[in-house]
């Protein structure tokens, strides 16, 4: 059963309180008058005269009994009344409180749903949404002081993860100058003549350590883009980009099928088309030696457009998929052993979230990845003035 919210438990507080207070006063304001009214044995009759003789005549004993049941009669309706108008009245102005609690229920919890929505965009957004703040202005109270320390908190780690990114992007492009000029330096080792089989050997296993440190630096920085730059977005179909990588991409001995539906979205196509090429290459480099396959779809579903990656592959334990996503989180002895650096489902993954979308991964049972990207879809018409890709 779903708990009531705060602002509906906070007005069933003010109108509980208010008809117990209410009907304390009606049961209170009863007993008073109860005790103030005369009852028919007690008829004083007061006057300038003299008083009843103490063994009075008929007439007058009939006229005083009458009386006195007339007396006891009205004070009974006296009291019926009172409860019965009573009730009433307590209803009709409980109503009007318990309207009034409501909405002072509401601006009393204004603040704190602006914490709420907040707090609900940034963890929607990851890291990307950070510079945002609340803001809340008003008396120094204890709203105030949780929004406040909320955007302290905002700045500080705003500034930690800004940080982290100009580092990594300046890492980089600094290793990236002494990387190439190795490259020319070996290049020119192999292959000028004469050069002794060993050399060239040497030079080779070089080569192949160069490049692979290049594509960890160009790694760094695409995540590095991707977590960091605003994005131009323009229309763009997921299935136009697999089925370009697929055609595109070499096929090492690996089965790539493709079944590519419409999936339109806005975004960025040079990272979008990393996206995809991320994930096939993943596919195809994480695979068994014979018979392996990967399959590449995109579809709509639910407002989104999807693209999915499944692939043969070694067994991968479901508790270690969510760490897959980490930077340079490699899982068993064939991922240790392959060329590539590390940061593919990270890219992928930094990708996703900055169009607004997220990556998951699942285990098959008998090996290998299900790895879904999705993105808001979006339609040709309603991107405005946003370029067609």
């Amino acid at each position: 059963m779903t708990r009531p919210s705060l602002r509906v438990r906070l007005t069933l507080v003010y109108g509980g309180l208010f008809f117990a207070a209410g009907i304390l006063l009606i049961a209170l304001t009863y007993t008073l008058v109860a005790q103030r009214i005369p009852h028919g044995d007690k008829l004083i009759v007061s006057g300038t005269g003299p008083k009843l003789d103490p063994a009075p005549d008929p007439e007058p004993t009939f006229m005083v009994g009458s009386l006195n049941r007339v007396i006891a009669q009205t004070g009974d309706d006296a009291l019926d009344a009172l409860l019965t108008q009573g009730g009433i009245a307590l209803l009709l102005v409980g109503a009007v409180a318990v309207a009034f609690g409501w909405l002072l229920a509401g601006r009393v919890l204004h603040p704190l749903n602006r914490v709420t929505e907040t707090a609900g965009r940034i963890a929607r957004s990851a890291d990307r949404g950070l510079h945002e703040r609340i803001g809340l202005r008003g008396p120094r109270d204890e709203v105030k002081e949780l929004a406040d320390t909320f955007d302290a908190m905002l700045e500080h780690l705003d500034r930690a993860f800004d940080s982290q990114r100009r580092f990594i992007a300046n890492a980089s492009h600094e290793l990236r100058t002494p990387l190439t000029l190795n490259r020319a330096l070996l290049e020119v080792a192999v292959y000028r003549e004469p050069a002794s089989p060993q050399v060239r050997q040497l030079g080779l296993a070089l080569l192949e350590i160069n490049a692979r440190n290049e594509r960890l630096i160009d790694g760094l920085l695409l995540l590095a883009r991707a977590e960091r730059e605003p994005l131009e977005r323009s229309y763009v179909d997921l299935a136009d980009i697999a089925e370009h990588v697929v055609h595109q991409t070499p096929r090492d001995g690996v089965d790539v099928q493709v079944a590519a539906a419409e999936a339109a979205t806005a975004g960025n196509p040079v990272l979008l088309e990393r996206l995809v090429q991320n994930l096939v290459d993943n596919g195809i480099r994480h695979n068994v030696e014979e018979g392996g396959w990967v399959r590449v779809e995109t579809r709509r579903v639910d407002g989104y457009a999807e693209v999915a990656v499944t692939n043969t592959g070694p067994v991968v334990p479901p508790y270690e998929v969510p760490a897959l996503f980490e930077p340079f989180r490699r899982l068993g002895r064939e991922r240790l052993s392959a060329a590539g650096a590390g940061l593919g489902l990270s890219i992928v993954q930094a990708i996703a979230r900055a169009h607004g979308g997220e990556a998951r991964a699942e285990a098959r049972p008998g090996g290998g990845l299900v790895v879904t990207v999705r993105a808001p879809a979006a339609e040709a018409r309603s991107l405005g003035g946003l370029d067609r890709g």
